[in-house]
């Protein structure tokens, strides 16, 4: 079974950092990716661009209308995501322990990851 994790983050925190917080960030990220993707479990993985970079799409009166920015505003946006290939939620849940974003929040600022399944997944 696939599993969505959606990890989110902090706009506030994020905002505070500068270039030396984010050389420290990949440089504490790059055990914690490597334990993800060598677990075997990781299907897909990537990063999203800010809500400010978003469109959203509405029905207005039969119209499709894009609006600019995200359908939910929220001061902790989701910043990545990935999937997870495993038996049931808990393992998911164990196995997304090892993401950075778990491992690193307390001092980049309040992040986490929300796991879901996923009912339905084609590639084409």
């Amino acid at each position: 079974m696939k599993f969505l994790a959606l990890c989110h983050y902090s706009t506030a925190a994020f905002a505070q950092l500068g270039p030396n917080d984010f050389a420290e960030i990949g440089r504490l990220c790059a055990p914690h990716d490597k334990a993800l993707r060598d677990s075997g479990h990781l299907y897909e993985v990537g990063s999203l661009g800010t809500p400010d970079q978003s469109r959203t799409l509405l029905v207005e009166k039969g119209t499709v209308e894009a609006v600019a920015g995200p359908y939910a505003e929220t001061s902790e946006p989701f910043g990545a995501f990935f999937i997870i290939e495993a038996d049931d939620i808990d393992k998911t849940v164990e196995i997304a322990k090892l993401h950075p974003g778990v491992n690193i929040g307390d001092k980049f600022g309040r992040g986490g990851i929300e796991v879901r399944p996923i009912e339905s997944l084609d590639r084409l």
